[in-house]
Order: structure tokens, then C-alpha cells, then sequence
């Protein structure tokens, strides 16, 4: 029996089935995945809220604003005890870090004070600008800690910069950005809160 010749019409139909076949199984993975990894995200979004956020037992309805200076919205999302405003937890980010975008869920009080913050999302060099993890969250270093400060009546910029925050050591940049990112949430929350006649103070 003679051999069957290659054909470039075979070969392209081989190819065609062949990407089909990796085409379906990649739709497979994907729809198989996509629920457990959104519950990972809401489970991880709702921790960040607890964590950043004065103790509440009720979690209102976020909602967004447009960022001040364009690009994604802002996320916020306001938190009660006993029917009253416990505080608002907001999903900011910047994209001037050393490694480029940083996502940053903050807490704000009832009296506009910085409650917490968490670190959703970064790229920044490890051992440094993956510091911002605690380094603005020590009680011990008033001069670097931004817990129960206001950014209306705390300059929210680096002290290099003529600010009131000492800056992670030789991470500027990282502090700057994250400094940024504070900041921009706090102005989507201030703008919100004014433009509802609800100032929270």
C-alpha cells in the first residue's frame, strides 16, 4: 500500500484541529477556574475591609467614583455598627510605583482619620518597596506611621518631598506611590461625602 502524501491541505487541517482541540481545553480550565478564583478575590477584598476598618457588623452597598486624576474608578465601601457609620474601607490604587501599579484597600473612620490599610496588589522590589506592608503601620515611628492621621491636616507626602511622612529607606519611589494612593482615596471619599452632604465628621 503506498504511502499517503503530505498535502498542504492536510497539514493545515491537522493544525486547525489540533488548535481547536487546545482552543476547547483552555475554555474548559478557564470556565472551570473562574468561580473558585472570583470567591478568592471576594474572600481576600472582604479579609482587607475587616482588617482596615474600625469593628462593624454590617457591611453596606460599594459603590465607585471616577478617580481625580482619570484612569480606573475608586471603590468604597461603607461599613455600620448598630445602624450608624462605623467607617469606609476604599480600593485605591496608583500607577507610580517603582514596579508600576499598586492597588491599596485604606480604612477611614467615621471621623476621617486613617483607620488601616492593606496591600492588595504590588510589583515592588522584595526586601524593599514590598515594605510599605507595615512600614506605615508603626505605632513606635510616628513620623513614618499613617494610622489616625487625617490627610487634610497631615501633609501625605514624603518628608524629602517637604511632606510629613518619612519615606521607606531607599524606597522612595514605592513610599511616594503609596503615599499617592492614599491620597487619591482620600479625595474620592472626601469629594463623595461632600457631594452627598454627608461629611462623616
Amino acid at each position: 500500500m503506498a504511502k499517503k502524501e503530505s498535502t498542504f491541505t492536510s497539514m493545515v487541517a491537522t493544525l486547525v484541529l489540533v488548535t481547536g482541540i487546545a482552543a476547547a481545553a483552555l475554555g474548559f480550565v478557564y470556565d472551570f477556574t473562574k468561580a473558585p478564583i472570583e470567591a478568592a478575590k471576594i474572600k481576600a477584598q472582604t479579609e482587607a475591609i475587616t482588617q482596615v476598618l474600625p469593628e462593624f457588623d454590617e457591611l453596606g452597598t460599594s459603590y465607585k467614583v471616577p478617580s481625580e486624576a482619570g484612569g480606573d474608578s475608586i471603590e468604597l465601601f461603607p461599613a455600620f455598627k448598630g445602624g450608624e457609620l462605623a467607617g469606609t474601607a476604599i480600593k485605591t490604587y496608583t500607577r507610580t510605583g517603582f514596579s508600576g501599579f499598586i492597588s491599596i484597600m485604606a480604612g477611614i473612620d467615621k471621623d476621617g482619620n486613617i483607620s488601616g490599610y492593606s496591600v492588595l496588589d504590588h510589583a515592588e522590589t522584595p526586601g524593599l518597596g514590598s515594605k510599605m506592608d507595615t512600614w506605615f503601620n508603626n505605632a513606635s515611628k510616628p513620623n513614618q506611621n499613617v494610622i489616625g492621621k487625617n490627610p487634610t491636616t497631615t501633609n501625605f507626602t514624603v518628608s524629602k518631598d517637604g511632606g510629613d511622612i518619612d519615606a521607606i529607606t531607599a524606597s522612595t519611589i514605592t513610599s511616594r506611590a503609596f503615599l499617592d494612593a492614599l491620597r487619591r482615596g482620600y479625595t474620592a471619599y472626601e469629594t463623595n461625602n461632600k457631594n452627598t452632604g454627608d461629611s462623616g465628621q
